[in-house]
């Protein structure tokens, strides 16, 4: 199969840990080449992402490198294989890069996390919430561009829905449960729908209520995805230029903490529950 020029996240994520294995155990890339059998230039483009790898050969490379991270080489084995389509595929041509990578991703984890100051969680949005949000986009959409938006993210938000759906965990600050996206009817509705997602037994939502006092970060969108061992978690950070994507070790340590130092200083899921209520009833 000839080298992709347009390798997805997923595809890249396996490359660089495998480069990662590689490098733990002290073998440059023309040293493991010839230690495999193989040419410089394929180990480079494996680990790019961009040249396919069999399961097999995954753990041919995890031996070669002397990794005893059984659960790490299951996991990366089971990333292997030729590109499979998603149903986010269909908005390959339409939608920047970042979120098709997000959907895939999210598709494939075993737990979500959510941690936002002004906006609601994007796997909790009601369809007008979303539309009315991407109209206030910068620049300005089309009416179509919006329309590929919400219908992405509509289908987004099936792995809640799926049988076996992940764990899903979201803190909100109250600041994002007052922002007027659609005016009170849009509103209300959207409160209501985060209530009732919030009582089923895989979603957890806890509100950061006004006086609360100070809390750590900057206020940015979190998303943190996990993967099927810890090393391969995902933390994805909505800018302005786009989603942005981090995998470090360090970069994953930090944002946990995060979360889990809002979700302290949040309301349980219940006392939450009630909050947004009375929000919904002063709108």
């Amino acid at each position: 199969m000839p080298p992709s020029t347009s390798p997805t996240l997923r595809q890249q994520r396996l490359g660089s840990e495998l480069r990662k294995l590689r490098e733990h155990a002290g073998l440059t890339a023309t040293a493991a080449a010839a230690r495999l059998g193989l040419k410089q230039g394929q180990i480079s483009s494996i680990e790019t992402g961009r040249y396919p790898v069999s399961a097999d050969r995954v753990r041919t490379f995890a031996r070669s490198y002397s990794c005893g991270d059984d659960e790490l080489v299951d996991a990366l084995a089971a990333m292997t294989g030729g590109r499979k389509r998603g149903w986010w595929d269909e908005y390959r041509e339409h939608l920047p890069v970042g979120l098709i990578d997000l959907a895939e991703l999210e598709h494939h984890a075993v737990g979500l996390r959510a941690a936002l100051v002004v906006h609601i969680p994007a796997l909790l949005q009601t369809t007008d919430h979303a539309r009315a949000l991407f109209q206030q986009a910068v620049p300005p959409l089309r009416p179509y561009e919006i329309e590929h938006r919400v219908t992405h993210r509509v289908k987004r938000q099936g792995i809640l829905h799926r049988d076996s759906p992940p764990p899903y965990s979201a803190v909100i600050h109250e600041s994002a449960l007052r922002m007027g996206y659609g005016g009170p009817a849009v509103i209300r509705d959207q409160l209501q729908h985060i209530i009732d997602m919030s009582e089923l037994k895989h979603v957890t939502v806890r509100v950061i209520p006004f006086g609360k006092g100070c809390f750590p970060g900057t206020g940015q969108p979190i998303d943190y995805v996990k993967g099927p061992v810890p090393q391969l978690d995902t933390v994805q950070l909505d800018t302005h230029h786009g989603c942005e994507f981090l995998d470090a070790s360090a970069q994953l340590s930090k944002y946990r903490s995060v979360i889990d130092r809002m979700e302290d200083g949040a309301l349980d899921p219940a006392e939450s529950r009630d909050h947004i209520h009375r929000i919904a009833q002063s709108t």
